[in-house]
C-alpha cells in the first residue's frame, strides 16, 4: 500500500526542503495546499470560484471548500497509485478529522506525520535570513505565534493517533533527512 504522509512544522522548519528530498527517493506525490488553491483559481473550477469569493472579501476560505479541494486532489490517479505527502494541510483539527474520515472511506489512512521541531530563535534567524521585505522581526514573531496556535493541536492529534514522528529540524539538512528516511523506511 502507498504511504500517506503529513508534514507539520512552523514556518522556517524546513518542510519544503525535506519534501524535495523525499520525492526524489520515494514514490509519493507532494501536495501543497497553496498549489491546490492556485490550480483551482487558475482553472476557474466551481470550488475555485467559491474560494475566490471569500478571498476577495479578505476572509479565510472555509474548511468545507478547502476539504473538497484536497479530497478532489487525493482522488486523482497519481495519488491513488503512489500515495501523498501533504504540506500545509490539515491546518486544524476539524480538517484532520475530515481527512481521516475521507481516507477511511477509501480504505486508506495516514501512514506517518513528520513534525519538524525547531527552536523559536532558530526559526526567527532562518526567516529573517530569507530577506523578504515583509519579514520584519515583529511580523515573524506574529506569524510564529499564529502558526503555533494551529500546529500544536495537530501535533497532539497525530500523537494520539499514534502516527506522529518528531524530528529535530534544527540540525544540518543531511542529518534531518537521515531521520526522515529512518521513519519512512520503517513504514
Amino acid at each position: 500500500m502507498a504511504n500517506n504522509l503529513i508534514l507539520l512544522g512552523l514556518p522556517g522548519a524546513g518542510k519544503g526542503t525535506q519534501a524535495e528530498f523525499i520525492v526524489k527517493d520515494y514514490p509519493t506525490v507532494h501536495i501543497s495546499t497553496g498549489d491546490i488553491f492556485r490550480a483551482n483559481l487558475a482553472n476557474d473550477t466551481s470550488l475555485g470560484k467559491l474560494a475566490r469569493e471569500y478571498m476577495d472579501a479578505g476572509n479565510l476560505v472555509p474548511d468545507e471548500i478547502t476539504n473538497a479541494m484536497v479530497a478532489d486532489r487525493l482522488n486523482q490517479d497519481d495519488v491513488q497509485a503512489n500515495g501523498f505527502m501533504l504540506d500545509g494541510y490539515p491546518r486544524n483539527e476539524a480538517q484532520a478529522e475530515f481527512l481521516d474520515h475521507y481516507l477511511a472511506e477509501n480504505n486508506s489512512a495516514v501512514s506517518a506525520t513528520l513534525y519538524f521541531e525547531v527552536s523559536d530563535s532558530l526559526l526567527r534567524e532562518r526567516l529573517l535570513g530569507r530577506g523578504r521585505a515583509d519579514d520584519t522581526p515583529e511580523v515573524i514573531d506574529n506569524r510564529l505565534e499564529v502558526n503555533k496556535a494551529a500546529n500544536l493541536p495537530l501535533v497532539d492529534y497525530y500523537k494520539r493517533a499514534g502516527v506522529l514522528h518528531t524530528i529535530d529540524g534544527g540540525r544540518e539538512l543531511a542529518e534531518v533527512y537521515h531521520d526522515v528516511k529512518a521513519v519512512l523506511d520503517n513504514l
